[in-house]
């Protein structure tokens, strides 16, 4: 009989899960301190850039082709899921300072799906360009593709702290991220600020960084201190509430609504409280928005609009909480490899600030390799052209170039580069 390996089961999925739980922590749910993409994002903007040129000046291309462009060489995941991560870097209620620039249906905040990839265009904005612009001086680490024919970069040597101006939010194996969005102005000053006092404490970078900055707006209700307290521990709650004005004496507009929040979704919840008569103060409600939000409320003559906003507040979604974790990526002593943490606000600044200086130290040690190069090249130059009559008499007397570069070389003692040249 043939003999057969007994593999104990309980041995074999914790081996299995574990290996599961790993790739999906690193490799799919959770985006990186350093960048602050997760890498199907990462993915879509190297291949835009790189392999399809599509700046903000390009011309914009179908969806579909740079989708198929990153599913082919880069990412082996579906299309939708390449799709509707490139969606998400293109819609301005989404993300605090897009990365894509669509053109066509990208979904709207009445939770409206985007068209289908072969409808829709694209192109990279200014900041998705940035994102990968210094790419080109070998400024960070490549590793293979999933099937070892091409080279992927580890991250992208990002100019601004992306992970905190855009956030972030998935759910991995045991843990997940759900970063807010934050004024990029704010972001680049607290780096700044920690660039010249290392030693800085969190008291000193929330002088420049308020809070978040939801790009659907909306009023943050916590104090300065439990703010404090969040950037601190890297968790705990946000109270947002939508914003609203009244317009003469029997309109209320609501002018923002919480972040992530669906706007047909939200106006529905609130119709049915009319219908019900649990908010007797207002009679009707209507969605006027275009490209900014403009939810009228009509007022009952004599009501009182606080008190029935008041209502709305507590009973609707136009009050709700954004419950801040600050897990993300950060990098181990193998730049090819990152390891999960919660981590504070400085911790988050300082880790994009060693970062930086290491894609700028690469930038200038490349720029400098450049220069000596064509500087070695100029040597030969000045020396060749001493006596040129003589080099043009060598060439033409040669029988190939080998045979040309071997005589220079020998007669001139010059190196095969510069003769080459």
């Amino acid at each position: 009989m043939p003999v057969v390996d007994v593999i104990p089961l309980h041995e074999t999925a914790r081996e299995r899960y574990l290996n599961y739980a790993l790739s999906v922590i690193t490799s799919r749910a959770l985006p990186d301190v350093r960048d602050g993409l997760k890498p199907v994002q990462r993915r879509i903007l190297y291949a835009m850039a790189t392999n399809l040129r599509l700046t903000p000046e390009a011309r914009f291309r179908k969806s579909a082709t740079i989708v198929g462009e990153v599913m082919g060489k880069y990412h082996p995941h579906g299309d939708s899921a390449i799709y509707d991560a490139m969606v998400r870097m293109a819609q301005d209620f989404s993300l605090r300072d897009t990365l894509v620039d669509g053109q066509g249906n990208f979904g709207s905040l009445d939770g409206d799906p985007p068209a289908a990839m072969r409808y829709t265009e694209a192109r990279l904005t200014a900041l998705g360009a940035d994102m990968t612009a210094e790419i080109k001086y070998d400024t960070v680490a490549f590793r293979p593709t999933y099937d070892g024919t091409l080279f992927e970069p580890v991250v992208l040597p990002a100019p601004v702290p992306n992970l905190l101006i855009n956030g972030a939010t998935g759910i991995a194996v045991g843990m997940a991220t759900n970063i807010p969005p934050h004024n990029l102005a704010e972001i680049v000053d607290a780096a700044i600020a920690l660039i010249k006092s290392p030693n800085a404490r969190l008291e000193t970078l929330l002088k420049h960084v308020k809070g978040p900055d939801f790009p659907t707006g909306g009023r943050i209700l916590n104090s300065p201190e439990e703010i404090a307290k969040i950037y601190e521990k890297g968790e705990g709650t946000i109270d947002l509430r939508g914003e609203y004005v009244t317009e003469g004496k029997g309109k209320v507009i609501i002018t923002s609504i919480p972040y992530a929040m669906t706007k047909s979704s939200l106006i529905e919840k609130i119709a049915d409280h009319i219908r019900r008569g649990s908010v007797p103060q207002i009679v009707d409600i209507r969605d006027e928005s275009t490209d900014i939000v403009r939810i009228v409320l009509e007022i009952k003559r004599g009501a009182s609009a606080e008190a029935a906003m008041a209502y709305l507040f507590k009973q609707t979604p136009l009050q709700s909480r954004f419950h801040v974790n600050l897990t993300c990526l950060v990098p181990t002593d193998n730049p090819e490899i990152s390891a999960p943490e919660k981590v504070d606000l400085k911790t988050a600044l300082q880790h994009f600030l060693d970062f930086r200086l290491d894609v700028v130290t690469r930038r200038l040690e490349h720029e400098l390799r450049q220069l000596e190069k064509r500087i070695h090249i100029l040597k030969g130059f000045v020396i060749v052209f001493d006596a040129l009559d003589e080099a043009i008499k060598l060439i033409r007397a040669s029988r190939n170039k080998a045979d040309a570069s071997q005589r220079l070389r020998h007669r001139f003692g010059i190196d095969e580069l510069q003769a080459d040249a």
